[in-house]
């Protein structure tokens, strides 16, 4: 993938400086408080292998995402592929991120969203992007309105790879974009 460049961010492919990070993100109480796991070191590792793998085969995925500033790596935004959600279209395209903590609050996620949404609407020409989140998480669920996304509540769905041993984190409710109210969105805030 081609970097692409916010107001703060450089989005970019992972390199091998970010293992640590991405590492800790994937580790960390608070940054997994709304998953079932957290993983060790050789399973972040795959992870991140597998990550930069999909952005080098499809040019977009869960990218690195960068202060330009500082060249430190704070965590990843990018769009995915979501074919492991039986509930959704097959090519249906999801927008997610997982910052380490001490960037929350600052607006990097919304910024580094918005690079996305036009990389996917007008790059991808995809008619929609979706995304998703545990119910309780109210800090992703208030990025996704930020980003003009509205709630399904008729989509949201219990996560097939959540186990029932954690059965407050199985129901995720799904918000949607369709390009055309992006498209909207964007003409009255220009």
């Amino acid at each position: 993938m081609k970097p692409m460049r916010t107001e703060r961010l450089i989005l970019r492919n992972w390199e091998e400086r970010d293992r640590e990070l991405f590492h800790r993100i994937n580790s960390d109480e608070r940054v997994m408080e709304f998953f079932p796991f957290r993983r060790d070191r050789a399973a972040a590792d795959a992870k991140m292998d597998e990550f930069r793998a999909w952005i080098d085969e499809d040019g977009y995925g869960f990218a690195a995402a960068e202060i330009a500033a500082t060249g430190e790596c704070i965590g990843f935004v990018g769009l995915l592929d979501t074919d492991h959600v039986p509930s959704l279209p097959a090519g249906t395209i999801e927008i997610g991120w997982r910052l380490a903590p001490e960037f929350w609050g600052k607006g990097y996620v919304t910024e580094a969203s918005e690079a996305w949404l036009a990389y996917g609407f007008e790059t991808l020409a995809v008619d929609e992007i979706v995304s998703f989140a545990v119910a309780a998480n109210h800090r992703s669920t208030a990025v996704m309105k930020r980003l003009g996304m509205t709630a399904d509540p008729s989509a949201d769905f219990d996560h097939p790879d959540i186990p029932d041993s954690h059965p407050k984190l199985k129901r995720h409710v799904l918000y949607r974009l369709s390009r055309e109210n992006w498209r909207a969105r964007k003409k009255a805030a220009g």
